[in-house]
Formats: structure tokens, C-alpha cells, sequence
């Protein structure tokens, strides 16, 4: 039996519901958000930096990795909240004037690998049933952007995709989207 590569709705909202937790709490549940909402790879997380952020305009600028295509992409107001949030407390922090957006205990940028300790960490504390891990954020988004009907062609601009091969996993495995096939 194959496992299952995305978390859902529910499961993302138990890890953001106990990711606020703790001295690190909103960094957490910022990355943790960013990385659902926008599909975000853990190495783009990561590489995320103050200047690709623009709070007025309400914009992120995403740079994909493995040859993906980067894109700017809107913040909704509770990313704004989050964001401006999780800044205001970055700011008092060891590293404060790093230009990475999220920092380590130490003050330097997050590493992948504490990224990934922390999110499998919170899915046991969450008591999600599959093991927890980075990449099945970006996953889910492109399971939950999919589930909401959005267009195939659309998720891969958004998830940076260059072979709409990659994309068409989120969309082959919506059930809903054979609801309107049979009119009763």
C-alpha cells in the first residue's frame, strides 16, 4: 500500500493549532503556514529573506528550485498577520539583522534539517497518523488548491512546475471533480 504524500485539512490545521507553542512557537506556525499556503519546498523555505516579502503590496516572491519557475505570489490579510507578527518578535531575537526571514536558536538561517525535525516533531504531538514531514506541505497545497477545483494549468504556474505531468497528481486523485459527471 502506497503512503500517503499529503497531509489534509484537518491534519494542517492540528499542526497549526499546536505549532504556536513554545519559545520558537511563531516562527513555527509561520513557516508552517508559508509552506502550506504557498508550496513551498523546505530549501525554498529556508532561502526565504526579508527583501522577498513586501508587506504593503502584499506580495512574496517565491524562488523555486530544481529549474521550477519563480513567481511572485499574493499574501492574503492573515498571512500579512502572521507574517507581521512572527517579524515583530524576529526582531528581538539573537540574528535579528540577518536577511533570512526564519533564524535558529543560534541566529543564523534555519537549516533544512531543523525544519524537518521540527514539523515531524509537531505531527507526533499533534498525533497526525502518518509520519510528518516538509515536503508534504507542498504536497497538501497542491491537493487542497485542487480539491477547490482550481485549474490544473493554474496549480503548476503557482507551484512552479515546468511539466504539467508533476501537477496533474493533485488533480487525478480529486474524486470531487467526478461529482458533476452523473446529473441525478
Amino acid at each position: 500500500m502506497k503512503k500517503r504524500k499529503h497531509l489534509t485539512k484537518n491534519e494542517i490545521q492540528k499542526l497549526l493549532n499546536i505549532s504556536n507553542v513554545g519559545v520558537h512557537g511563531m516562527r513555527n506556525h509561520c513557516m508552517i503556514y508559508l509552506a502550506f499556503t504557498h508550496g513551498l519546498r523546505v530549501s525554498e523555505l529556508c532561502s526565504l529573506r526579508i527583501s522577498d516579502i513586501d508587506l504593503e503590496e502584499k506580495t512574496i516572491c517565491i524562488y523555486r528550485l530544481k529549474n521550477g519557475l519563480s513567481t511572485i505570489h499574493p499574501l492574503r490579510a492573515e498571512e500579512v498577520n502572521i507574517l507581521k507578527e512572527w517579524l515583530e518578535l524576529r526582531g528581538g531575537v539573537r540574528g535579528a539583522n540577518s536577511e533570512w526571514v526564519f533564524l535558529s536558536a543560534k541566529g543564523s538561517k534555519i537549516s533544512r534539517k531543523r525544519v524537518y525535525s521540527i514539523i515531524t516533531a509537531l505531527g507526533v504531538i499533534a498525533k497526525i497518523t502518518v509520519k510528518v514531514h516538509p515536503h508534504m506541505l507542498r504536497h497538501s497545497c497542491g491537493f487542497a488548491l485542487a480539491d477547490q477545483g482550481v485549474d490544473t494549468r493554474l496549480i503548476q504556474d503557482y507551484l512552479g512546475h515546468r511539466n504539467i505531468q508533476h501537477t496533474v497528481t493533485y488533480t487525478a486523485s480529486n474524486s470531487n471533480r467526478f461529482l458533476k459527471l452523473w446529473k441525478v
